[in-house]
């Protein structure tokens, strides 16, 4: 069991070649999509929930700040369909890498900023120094202020990883667990298998959560620079 802990979070390749990059352009073709004047039931509600989110996310927005609404609800339909593929059997969650969740965070987090820079640039420095600072602590809470504009996009990054990474642990363990225990006592196997189910419940949730936190947060460095 130990061995294929991690099994699951190593980068597919078919004959040698990595299979990643086909792994991600998957989810886009579950979208459905309707060449019809009127939409079944399935196009409706999905276009209900596009509409839902994409208007709690912009409200805060001003005009320039809405030009994102088109890349922030693709985003978080990606991360969603990509988290929730992952929890099928023998599947591979992208988003478990930190190296892909970093290509998200970053080239999203720097397009906030420069855009703070170029349109408001009084206003990006003045985050730097908050009002009313002493003298002597100028210097210090510039470097920290600096630190912390820096990390932004490395906390985005490792919290969708984390979180993902140890639900994908949790159920590997304990559907491990159920397997050894069906063969021992039948009583606890289904106690077990109960949290199992529950837990793979929890996991849906945790990963559309997290696909409206990582979006949510891009939508408020976008917020602060526009």
């Amino acid at each position: 069991m130990n061995e294929n802990l991690f099994a699951s979070f190593i980068a597919p390749t078919i004959l040698g070649l990595p299979a990643a990059e086909l792994i991600i352009l998957f989810p886009p073709l579950l979208i459905p999509t309707s060449k019809y004047l009127i939409n079944n039931r399935l196009i409706t509600t999905q276009q209900w929930l596009i509409k839902l989110t994409s208007k709690q996310m912009m409200t805060m927005h001003n005009t320039k700040g809405r030009t994102w609404s088109l890349m922030l609800v693709s985003l978080i339909i990606f991360i969603a369909t990509t988290n929730l593929l992952g929890l099928l059997p023998h599947s591979f969650t992208p988003t478990t890498q930190l190296s892909m969740n970093l290509a998200m965070a970053v080239p999203l987090w720097a397009g906030a900023v420069i855009m703070g820079f170029r349109s408001k640039i009084k206003n990006a420095l003045a985050h730097f120094l908050p009002q009313g600072t002493p003298t002597p602590l100028i210097p210090m809470l510039v470097i920290i202020e600096t630190i912390s504009l820096l990390i932004q996009p490395m906390a985005l990054a490792v919290r969708l990883t984390a979180n993902i990474t140890a639900g994908h642990l949790l159920m590997h363990l304990i559907g491990s667990a159920t397997l050894a225990m069906s063969t021992i006592n039948l009583p606890s196997t289904l106690i077990i298998f109960t949290i199992l189910i529950l837990l793979t419940i929890l996991e849906i949730a945790v990963a559309l959560i997290q696909a409206y936190v990582f979006t949510l947060l891009v939508s408020l460095y976008l917020h602060d620079n526009t």
